[in-house]
């Protein structure tokens, strides 16, 4: 049984931006008490009232000098990033090392950022073993795939000149997504655990370089399933009923949802210890 000075400090979550560095250790500490869905779902909490600012984080040089993490400003992938690797971080030492992982596909710079969803974030932490793709678990026989092609023609489109990727970094090929169709997503997510990764998928646009618009933590709230999420239209983070998100973005007829794809959160398995033969190495399966 958890202890009730832990349960005490975890049934509401405190503020990042209000928490020193000593203080914001200690919450770390006490978020692994909890099983990792529920980490990233008081993580999220933490994060409620934020302000919503776009693209917050950088590199803290070069191209995008931004710092490489903080608490007062948010954006929709950033909140997600941020409450990921407090939930997955050790201790306060390996926070930074954790969301660098999480968003970078090597040494941290711009070039190997993972900036599109579909191509580069979702493959790369799948492929790393920090999610899992539940969609079909979810939405069932009404799961249906969607694609977006990356070749050079999109690349010289005004959305991708925008990102001023090198070509060697510009994903290319065709990147597939499992959704659930919004209009049975509701039905779907009715009873779907709290702490699920949510990505909304758009109608595909040649002019732009992603399908992606938006991503969230699904929480189960009065009104149903809701979605905790760094809101440009709230202008912070906020708990939105699903129901209220879709109607609200379902009018948006140029670039109507399409549906929602869902990631269930992992920890990945540790690596192998110094010295160890690659064969005894734990398998993707692991844990």
């Amino acid at each position: 049984m958890m202890p009730l000075l832990l349960l005490s400090t975890l049934a509401t979550a405190p503020a990042w931006s209000s928490l020193d560095d000593s203080r914001r250790a200690s919450a770390i500490t006490a978020l692994h008490a909890l099983p990792l869905p529920g980490r990233l779902v008081t993580a999220t909490e933490g994060f409620l009232g934020t302000r919503y600012v776009l693209s917050p984080l950088g590199e803290g040089e070069g191209h995008d000098p931004d710092p490489m993490i903080r608490f007062d400003a948010v954006d929709c992938v950033t909140m997600v990033e941020q409450a990921m690797a407090l939930s997955l971080a050790v201790d306060d030492s390996q926070l930074v090392p954790t969301l660098d992982r999480l968003r970078y596909s090597g040494t941290p710079s711009w070039n190997h950022r993972n900036h599109v969803m579909e191509a580069q974030w979702l493959p790369a932490n799948l492929a790393r073993g920090y999610v899992k793709d539940v969609t079909r678990q979810y939405g069932g026989a009404a799961t249906r795939v969607v694609t977006k092609v990356l070749d050079d023609a999109t690349w010289r489109t005004k959305s991708a000149r925008g990102l001023a990727l090198d070509e060697a970094s510009q994903p290319r090929g065709t990147f597939s997504l499992e959704v659930v169709p919004a209009a049975r997503v509701l039905e779907a997510l009715a009873h779907a655990p709290a702490g699920l990764v949510v990505v909304v998928v758009r109608a595909d646009k040649p002019s732009l370089v992603t399908r992606v618009s938006h991503v969230g933590v699904l929480v189960q709230g009065p009104k149903g399933p809701t979605l905790r999420h760094a809101s440009r239209s709230y202008k912070k983070v906020v708990d939105e009923p699903l129901a209220h998100y879709l109607e609200r973005n379902l009018d948006f007829a140029s670039w109507t949802i399409e549906g929602l794809a869902l990631f269930e959160p992992l920890e990945p398995p540790l690596p192998p210890l110094p010295g160890l033969a690659p064969s005894s190495a734990p398998s993707p399966d692991a844990g």
